[in-house]
């Protein structure tokens, strides 16, 4: 497509001004860059002496009176001055070459134009050997202006600039784009045969007529198809189209045509009845103006579509959305929740008719109106934290507050919003009277479980007195016996070893009651878990019996508790026998130490970090019921047969356990056995030592020695007194 013609027979350009002399002489610096383009205030700002030009008031005439004129002109222009081109151009030409401007403005054209150079270098070259002035026509160019290569079309003439020898110094580029029309041209032939094939295969008809005298010249195929009549027999014939549309729709229909005449776009739609069926299709039909090349109309052109389904669509969904818009406003209306639209600056937009009922306030008289006027004022804070994290996050927030009522009491509301842009949709559910019950429930709960201490405590006092009244008849028993003046030595020493023992189980159970009341002196002492457990683990196989396989898992590191040994090792005594009546005599039990390990929360009390040594006890049986496991510590309850058991030996490991700064906690279930974990305070290795006990040396009597006897009880405090004086003892 590209023509170059040399034009041999023009000479070259000589400029002239006012301020100028011949070609050759230095130009004068007044109105050096006229005009008030960009380029020429860019020209003016420009350091020229960093260029390969020099300083801009050293510049030759003929260069200086270019620039001018190019910088007035309305033409893309350009310089190409001296050895290396440098580039000299308008604002028009500036903007042909897209993102090489302005950075091209006084560098050589090689360095500008790297990816062209190869086809401007030759023509470049022929105007600077004299050749003359060299024309091109739609010359192709690869050039990259916008960081992408591109393919354009450029018509435009070099011509010679002619220095003070006469020879070239510079060439004045003018320059013309023709890419869109050198596309358009070579893509006409291509268009029109897609148009054809579109024009045959289209579901719409396309139509041409002729704006002079109102005729169709063409109807493509589907005509026939949409309108249900012969294309021959509307051809020519406005008047047989014209039937076809609906009555109603004729006056719309044709008030488009002077539009479209007058050269406008414009779309109509309308009704057509289809004669071979009389069905009903609606229409969508855009008309547009034809021009030729000269911007004479020549001929009208239109795409009527079938829009019959489409219509069917629309009125389908403006249905459902008038249906689901009842719906919604029936919700709103009659909800008996809470539903408000808010904005994020916290002022209601919309209130729904609950308000009145849970609230008491007209709706009209909430909107427009702030949450904080009706907040409850120790609330306010609370919800305004949640509107300012509903504001930031399109996720459901859901929080409680209370609102306050019209007569002024509170009403508690909770809330789930979500947001859109800047507003917040809520719905709001009263919960007052479920706040209500659930303080009742809560009273109610506080008064059964005094009831329940009550009745263990008088559970305790009945079994202690049963215990006791029954230890009481062999001591008193005995001290009968015991003052018949004919006993017999050995019935004396028998009645006495009565009393003895049940002394000693009257002191056991005291000592288990302290535990329990944890008001039982303690012996603390610092101790080693593991060597304990390891010898507890040797005497536990007596315990439970042959039947029952004792395994222990202990860390091999030592762990150090403070507590009282003896009661220790008495707990894990009573959790193995507990555990040896579970599994009925036969099967395992697995003794574990866990060394700082915190303590979780246990029957309602917060945990503790610890670290705290965790000593488990993991049987086989039967396990224990959810409704028992909340009483098995409570003293003397128990689930065993009369006579095989006090229900004193877990509430001795959980007196222990409290009065040591630790708990006890017990995971069961029905079928799977039971764990019990008592939990102790663990301390340094290097408080772990072994506490020495000095032990006193054992007085032969008690002559010349005074004791002070402290007893609040004063019958026990003359005994002791009594007992003392016998020994030899004096006593205050």
């Amino acid at each position: 497509m590209c023509r170059v013609r040399h034009l041999s027979h023009k000479r070259g350009l000589t400029a002239w001004d006012d301020n100028h002399g011949m070609d050759g002489e230095p130009a004068k610096t007044t109105n050096l860059f006229p005009g008030g383009g960009g380029m020429a205030a860019r020209m003016r700002a420009h350091d020229w002496s960093a260029t390969v030009l020099g300083p801009a008031e050293a510049w030759p005439a003929a260069l200086a009176t270019l620039v001018g004129v190019a910088l007035q002109a309305a033409a893309p222009m350009a310089l190409y001055w001296g050895p290396d081109l440098a580039i000299l151009y308008n604002d028009a030409w500036g903007a042909l070459v897209g993102g090489k401007h302005p950075g091209a403005l006084g560098r050589p054209a090689r360095e500008v134009f790297p990816e062209a150079w190869q086809e401007l270098e030759p023509m470049f070259a022929r105007v600077l050997a004299g050749e003359g002035a060299v024309e091109v026509q739609d010359q192709r160019l690869v050039l990259d202006r916008d960081g992408t290569p591109d393919e354009v079309f450029f018509t435009h003439t070099l011509n010679p600039v002619l220095g003070a020898d006469g020879r070239a110094a510079g060439i004045l580029n003018v320059a013309q784009e023709t890419t869109a029309r050198v596309r358009a041209a070579a893509g006409l032939i291509e268009s029109e045969e897609r148009f054809r094939s579109f024009a045959e295969n289209s579901a719409d008809v396309l139509w041409i007529a002729d704006p002079a005298g109102g005729r169709l010249e063409w109807l493509s195929p589907a005509y026939e198809r949409v309108w249900g009549d012969r294309r021959e027999l509307v051809m020519g014939d406005l008047g047989r189209w014209a039937s076809l549309v609906h009555p109603d729709d004729r006056a719309r229909a044709f008030a488009a045509m002077p539009r479209l005449l007058s050269g406008e776009t414009h779309t109509v739609e309308y009704r057509i009845v289809r004669p071979e069926d009389g069905a009903v299709r609606h229409i969508r039909d855009t008309g547009f103006p034809i021009r030729d090349a000269e911007g004479c109309l020549r001929h009208l052109g239109g795409i009527a579509q079938d829009v019959t389904e489409e219509h069917a669509r629309e009125e389908a969904l403006e249905r459902r959305i008038a249906e689901r818009t009842a719906e919604r406003d029936r919700v709103w209306r009659n909800s008996r929740d809470l539903l408000v639209v808010v904005g994020v600056d916290g002022v209601f937009r919309a209130v729904n008719p609950a308000c009145r009922t849970i609230l008491g306030h007209d709706p009209a008289e909430v909107v427009g109106r702030s949450f904080q006027e009706f907040v409850w004022p120790e609330d306010d804070v609370v919800t305004r934290t949640a509107l300012s994290y509903a504001a930031t996050d399109d996720d459901l927030t859901a929080f409680e507050n209370r609102y306050r009522h019209e007569d002024g009491t509170p009403r508690w509301i909770s809330w789930h919003t979500a947001t859109e842009g800047d507003i917040v949709y809520a719905y709001g559910r009263a919960v007052t009277a479920e706040k209500e019950r659930a303080v009742a429930l809560h009273e109610a709960e506080e008064a059964l479980r005094q009831s329940q201490k009550l009745e263990a405590i008088g559970q305790l006092t009945g079994g202690v007195a049963h215990d006791f009244n029954n230890l009481l008849t062999i001591i008193r028993s005995s001290v009968e016996f015991l003052r018949r003046p004919d006993l017999a030595e050995a019935r004396k020493a028998r009645y006495l070893d009565a009393v003895s023992d049940t002394v000693d189980r009257a002191a056991k159970l005291t000592g288990q009651l302290l535990s329990f009341a944890r008001r039982q002196a303690l012996k603390a002492e610092a101790f080693d878990l593991v060597a304990v457990l390891r010898g507890v683990a040797e005497m536990l196989d007596t315990v439970t019996g042959a039947r029952i396989r004792v395994v222990t898992e202990l860390p091999d590191a030592p762990c150090f508790v403070r507590a009282d040994r003896s009661q220790f090792e008495t707990a894990l005594v009573n959790m193995s026998v507990n555990a040896r009546d579970a599994m009925d005599g036969e099967g395992t039990l697995t003794l574990r130490l866990a060394c700082g390990v915190g303590k979780p929360a246990i029957r309602g009390h917060a945990p503790a970090p610890g670290p705290f040594a965790a000593v488990s006890m993991t049987d086989t049986g039967s396990g224990i019921p959810a409704d028992v496991v909340g009483r098995i510590f409570e003293p003397f309850f128990t689930t065993k047969e009369v006579g095989k058991g006090t229900g004193l030996g877990l509430s001795q490991v959980f007196g222990f356990a409290k009065q040591s700064g630790g708990d006890v906690d017990v995971a069961s279930a029905p079928g799977r056995g039971s764990t019990f974990t008592l939990y102790l305070p663990q301390v340094d290795a290097a408080r772990g030592e072994e506490l020495r006990t000095v032990e006193p040396d054992a007085a032969d009597g008690g002559t010349g020695q005074r004791v002070l006897v402290v007893e609040d009880n004063v019958e026990v405090g003359r005994f002791a007194t009594q007992i003392l004086e016998d020994l030899g003892y004096e006593t205050t």
